[in-house]
């Protein structure tokens, strides 16, 4: 059965790999742009796929503004709530990303609870679940991030309370009639993109293989491929047994090391072979935005399985050491190494 499926961010990395999969399977799809100058960029993306745009919508709807959000919502059965700001490095003010994140949120859902939409879907991130600074290493989606902890880094409390949001206005509903939410928490995304729109880890993978990292920084994190994080997202809009819940998405777990030498096996030699010390990452952080945020989580070892995603959702990810490389390869053929 086609269902009406509105993606708020459609031009970003994973939205436009949601509209890309939704499309694929059918589906009627509404997307939202912050201005409609990147409409015929997400078009031609898709284009290039083979997929057929014919059931394609683009509207305009800032996370920011009120304006085109209840046209936006109005016919829909589903919403994957996919937009929310990122700023790599250290935003002037954590507002910068907080503000656009909660209001985006309030927008978003207000207008689906007030149109009675059967479901959203938000895009969360690990990020709100393992900034506990407890110490803890092995974290499930009952974990949340201490927003109030001065360490936590903006985007991180910035997707914390945007989440814990979301879970305030769903559970404030009155009536039979309820829109239901689940949320889903990826790691660190790489992958394909469907346009000139990297991704942010992607981006770091490019300045690996570009021979702009001295050294690999004593960091672990999750990593998911793009298509799996979209895939997730349909399975979670689809399955009754998702409502209600929060899912990790995340294939597996590497060091920074560990990136750098698989990326080295597949060729690309100015990816570093040595590590940097963890004093010299913290005084170049002062210096250096992207650097003090990654500081605030060096040594640290975070595990973040995703069981729950493969026992509910029946979800099987690729390998996320193909779609590292796959990336690269990607960015060597589009001139961008």
């Amino acid at each position: 059965m086609v269902k009406k499926v509105l993606v708020t961010g459609a031009t970003g990395f994973i939205g436009l790999h949601c509209v890309h999969q939704l499309l694929e399977k059918g589906h009627a799809v509404r997307g939202t742009l912050r201005s409609q100058s990147r409409a015929q960029e997400v078009r031609d993306g898709l284009s290039l796929t083979g997929v057929d745009i014919s059931n394609l919508e683009l509207v305009e709807a800032d996370l920011l503004k009120d304006d085109g959000w209840e046209d936006a919502v109005t016919g829909m059965d589903y919403i994957l709530h996919v937009a929310s700001p990122f700023i790599i490095g250290m935003p002037k003010h954590e507002n910068d990303l907080i503000r656009p994140a909660v209001e985006g949120t309030e927008r978003v859902l207000s207008a689906a609870i007030a149109k009675k939409v059967k479901k959203v879907v938000l895009t969360s991130s690990c990020a709100a679940i393992v900034d506990t600074f407890d110490g803890k290493q092995n974290f499930t989606e009952d974990d949340w991030s201490n927003a109030d902890h001065p360490k936590i880094a903006a985007y991180n409390k910035s997707k914390t309370l945007a989440e814990r949001r979301a879970w305030e206005m769903v559970g404030a509903q009155t009536g039979t009639k309820q829109t239901k939410l689940v949320v889903i928490n990826p790691a660190g995304v790489v992958g394909p993109t469907l346009t000139d729109d990297l991704g942010t880890s992607n981006v770091f993978i490019k300045k690996i293989i570009c021979g702009e990292v001295p050294g690999a920084v004593r960091m672990h994190l999750g990593f998911v491929d793009v298509r799996d994080v979209a895939s997730a997202h349909i399975a979670a809009m689809t399955s009754t047994k998702a409502n209600g819940q929060r899912f990790i998405i995340s294939e597996r777990e590497f060091w920074f090391s560990d990136i750098c030498q698989k990326l080295r096996e597949a060729g690309y030699n100015k990816a570093p072979t040595r590590v940097m010390p963890n004093w010299l990452v913290r005084m170049i952080g002062l210096v250096d935005g992207e650097i003090k945020q990654i500081a605030s989580l060096l040594g640290e070892e975070r595990y973040t399985p995703a069981d729950k995603a493969r026992d509910i959702l029946k979800w099987r990810p690729r390998d996320a050491t193909d779609s590292i490389i796959e990336t690269a390869h990607q960015l060597k053929e589009r001139g961008l190494v």
